[in-house]
């Protein structure tokens, strides 16, 4: 599907997406509608700007957006993302918890002996697969796609932190690490019949505006007894990273391997709420060439999943979204120590 830059933000090219009200006003400029599981996503006529007519929409008291594209969050070196490099077997997960229900909407998970035997892994489906490519798109990494392995990777720190979460899995990011944001709010609707306790999403973007998307905002509004919490982004910049900058999503930046100053790439600024290790970090990944199921990686992406694993292994923390126990870092703010 293709990709635009907006200012410096990326959007797929002729699409916006609205609440059923708009579209009739929406009428004069739409080519077809498509409706999916509470997302409306219209396509506009040739040359029509979506971003101008988002903001139309908005001014006639709609919500609306163009269709933002979302991206996983591991290293970047200049783009997209740094690979994972092999590593040697971690332990296995162990010790007893609460069974937490933790939300991974991400590249999928894929087979791994941590959970081989596990009932929430029994229950996926074959589109929760964290797949090694999507076609042709490897990136001479083994043939591996620049992000295949990285909702694995996101579910195996979430087991290392919290051994007896249950994970609920949604692919919205490709093996590439490109998603956009009406799948992300397809697979937001779908949580709604069975809420998760925690929401892990290690994946975001900029707004060709910087404002919220009021429909994501919505959505995980629906959701009002799940944590969520999302990476604040590898742009080394204070500019807000969405989801994550949204009041009520624990946003996380990332720290290097002493825990105790920020990465040179973490995004940064008072909407981001926590602090966690994000820099070569041990966990699951798939089975393909030089990997034999273990990896190091980098990048936001990975110090949200410890914070999420760290709400699903204590109760009280979760239920108030609690971090102010834990230490702060000066001019940045809370720390949650990785507990790998």
């Amino acid at each position: 599907m293709d990709i635009q830059a907006v200012g410096a933000a990326l959007i797929r090219p002729g699409q916006i997406l609205t609440e059923r009200g708009a579209t009739s006003a929406a009428e004069q400029w739409t080519q077809a509608v498509a409706e999916a599981e509470g997302v409306f996503r219209i396509m506009l006529t040739p040359g029509v700007d979506p971003c101008e007519i988002a903001l139309r929409l908005r001014e006639e008291g709609f919500r609306a957006s163009p269709n933002h594209v979302l991206t996983g969050q591991p290293l970047w070196f200049g783009g997209p993302a740094s690979r994972p490099f092999p590593s040697p077997p971690v332990d296995r997960p162990s010790g007893k918890g609460p069974q937490v229900t933790v939300g991974v909407l991400d590249t999928g998970v894929a087979a791994h002996p941590w959970w081989a035997e596990s009932d929430w892994y029994g229950r996926l489906g074959p589109e929760a697969a964290d797949r090694p490519t999507d076609g042709n798109n490897g990136n001479g990494n083994g043939g591996l796609a620049r992000q295949a392995g990285h909702g694995t990777f996101v579910a195996g720190l979430i087991q290392r932190r919290a051994p007896a979460s249950v994970l609920r899995v949604g692919r919205v990011l490709g093996a590439d690490g490109i998603g956009d944001e009406a799948g992300l709010l397809r697979a937001l609707h779908r949580l709604r019949e069975d809420p998760p306790q925690v929401l892990n999403l290690s994946l975001g973007c900029h707004t060709f505006d910087d404002e919220p998307s009021s429909l994501v905002a919505s959505a995980l509004g629906a959701l009002p007894d799940t944590v969520t919490v999302a990476c604040a982004g590898n742009t080394a910049s204070d500019r807000p990273f969405w989801p994550a900058a949204l009041p009520g999503v624990v946003g996380v930046g990332a720290l290097g391997v002493t825990e105790e100053s920020a990465t040179p790439y973490s995004g940064f600024g008072p909407w981001v709420d926590a602090w966690a290790r994000g820099e070569w970090l041990a966990s699951a990944f798939l089975e393909w060439g030089e990997f034999a199921g273990y990896a190091r990686w980098s990048g936001t992406s990975f110090a949200a999943a410890l914070v999420s694993g760290a709400f699903a292994a204590e109760p009280s923390a979760r239920e108030a979204a609690d971090l102010r126990g834990s230490r702060e870092i000066p001019d940045l703010g809370v720390l949650v120590p990785a507990g790998l």
